[in-house]
C-alpha cells in the first residue's frame, strides 16, 4: 500500500452550532501503534465515528488505506477492526451465537478456531447471554469480535474500560503481538499511561483541535521540566514571574512546584537570590506533559 493507512485532511464536524472537531489533519503510517489522547469531550470519539462512517463530517475528508471513508465504507470495514467505547452488542444472543454470526458475516475461514483461541485467552464464557454480562465481559466480547477477521487496521476507542488489570495486561500483550505481525493500531484513550506503554507517536486533541503531534520520546526530551523547590521563607507566588514558569502549585510549608519551559540557567539565576532548602529538577511524566499542553 502506498501512502498513510489513515489520512485525515481538514476534517470538521459540528452539531448545529456545537463544536465536535475542527480542521483535523492527521497521517498514520502502516504498522504504527498511534496514540490519540485527550479528555472526554475533546473530539476523540467524533473523529473515530467519522472514520467508521457512523456520522458524516461537516467538512474535510478522511481516507483509510487510500479509500474514502464514506464512498468505500463497505470495503474498508472488511479490513478494519473497531472496539467502541460503549461495547454494545446483540443482547438477545449468547456470546457464541454473536461471534458465530460475525464469522459468517466476514466469511472467515477457521473462524470457530479463532473464536476458541481468543475466548480462551480472555477467559470469556461463550455460553453466557450477552445481556447478562458485566461491563468488563462485554468489552471482552467486543475485543474478540474486532480481531476475528485479522484486520489490517484496528481502531480502539477507550478500549480498556471495564477490564481488570490482569485482562488489560493480556490485551496489551496481544496488541503488541498483532502489531509485530503487521497490524496498524489507532489507540484513542484519556488514560495516558496506556498510551505511554504502547505508542511511539501521539496526537493530543483539545477542544476539537489537535494541539500537539509528536513522538512520545521527543516530548520527554524537550526543554519542559518539572521543578520542586522548598524555600526558607514564604514567597508570594506572584513574584515567580520569570518567563517559562507555569502552573505554580503551593505545597506544605514553603514548597512550590511548577512546570518550566525556559532556559535552565535563567531559572538557576532567578532562584539564586532566594534561600533554598531543597531543589529538584526532573523530567515530567507523560500525564504532566499532557496537562501542560492542555492548560496552555
Amino acid at each position: 500500500m502506498n501512502g498513510p493507512i489513515i489520512d485525515i485532511t481538514d476534517l470538521s464536524k459540528f452539531y448545529g452550532k456545537a463544536r465536535g472537531i475542527e480542521h483535523i489533519n492527521l497521517e498514520i503510517g502502516e504498522g504504527e501503534i498511534f496514540g490519540f489522547i485527550g479528555p472526554n469531550g475533546a473530539g476523540k470519539s467524533t473523529t473515530i465515528r467519522i472514520l467508521m462512517n457512523m456520522i458524516f463530517p461537516t467538512g474535510g475528508s478522511a481516507r483509510i488505506m487510500g479509500m474514502d471513508v464514506i464512498r468505500d465504507t463497505k470495503k474498508i470495514k472488511t479490513q478494519v477492526g473497531y472496539i467502541p467505547s460503549d461495547a454494545s452488542a446483540y443482547s438477545s444472543m449468547d456470546v457464541h451465537e454473536f461471534l458465530s454470526y460475525c464469522i459468517r458475516f466476514y466469511q472467515i475461514q477457521n473462524g470457530e478456531q479463532r473464536i476458541s483461541d481468543l475466548s480462551e485467552l480472555f477467559e470469556l464464557d461463550l455460553n453466557r447471554q450477552i445481556a447478562d454480562l458485566s461491563l468488563g465481559n462485554r468489552k471482552k466480547v467486543s475485543i474478540v469480535q474486532s480481531l476475528l477477521h485479522n484486520p489490517k487496521l484496528l481502531i480502539l476507542d477507550e478500549p480498556t474500560t471495564g477490564l481488570d488489570p490482569l485482562m488489560q495486561s493480556v490485551f496489551f500483550d496481544l496488541l503488541r503481538s498483532e502489531n509485530k505481525n503487521g497490524m496498524t493500531i489507532f489507540f484513542s484513550s484519556h488514560i495516558l499511561s496506556e498510551v505511554q506503554m504502547l505508542c511511539k507517536r501521539v496526537a493530543i486533541i483539545k477542544e476539537g483541535k489537535i494541539i500537539q503531534l509528536e513522538d512520545i520520546d521527543n516530548m520527554r526530551k524537550k526543554q519542559l521540566k518539572k521543578v520542586s523547590v522548598e524555600l526558607a521563607d514564604h514567597v508570594n507566588i506572584k513574584s515567580f514571574s520569570i518567563h517559562g514558569i507555569e502552573n505554580v502549585i503551593t505545597g506544605p510549608g514553603n514548597m512550590l512546584s511548577f512546570m518550566y519551559s525556559g532556559n535552565i540557567n535563567d531559572l538557576v539565576g532567578f532562584l539564586s537570590g532566594k534561600e533554598i532548602i531543597n531543589l529538584m529538577i526532573e523530567e515530567p511524566s507523560l500525564d504532566e506533559i499532557f496537562l501542560h499542553y492542555y492548560r496552555s
